[in-house]
């Protein structure tokens, strides 16, 4: 039950901001020794950078400010119902050209300059997928009464 001037989270909204927190999670993780392996070796930017996320994902310090950046985007979205369903869906988006981006440019390419590895690669599909998915079964309103 609600109280009066209370204002209740749809949904979507809830899944803009779980999502918006997880991102701010790892963006803060990137920065933790130890959480991330080869510390030392980060570098801001390119495929140089040896530092991995849990061991498994590469990352720079341009990465972990890409993950607080969209963070902060999903938390700030997560306050009106269009703004969790347009950030849901063209962050997909942006996922899943940042899945096409990690396969066609190698590795050790200087174009490589997020850095992205093969684990990277595979997480951005199921974040692309996920977060599409999530934005638009979300957004979708029900008419008319129970049947």
């Amino acid at each position: 039950m609600n109280t009066p001037g209370t204002k209740t989270r749809s949904r979507l909204q809830t899944a803009a901001l779980i999502v918006g927190v997880v991102f701010l999670l790892v963006g803060v993780l990137g920065f933790v020794p130890g959480v991330t392996t080869n510390y030392d070796s980060m570098e801001f930017a390119g495929h140089t950078s040896d530092a991995m996320l849990l061991g498994v994902f590469e990352v720079s310090i341009l990465h972990n400010i890409v993950h607080l950046l969209f963070g902060v985007a999903g938390v700030l979205a997560a306050r009106t119902w269009s703004a969790s369903r347009g950030y849901l869906v063209g962050g997909g988006v942006i996922y899943l050209l940042l899945f096409l981006y990690g396969l066609l440019v190698g590795h050790d390419s200087a174009a490589n300059f997020v850095p992205v590895n093969n684990a990277d690669n595979w997480l951005h599909l199921v974040l692309g997928v996920g977060m599409i998915a999530l934005g638009v079964l979300l957004s979708k309103r029900r008419t008319g009464g129970p049947l």
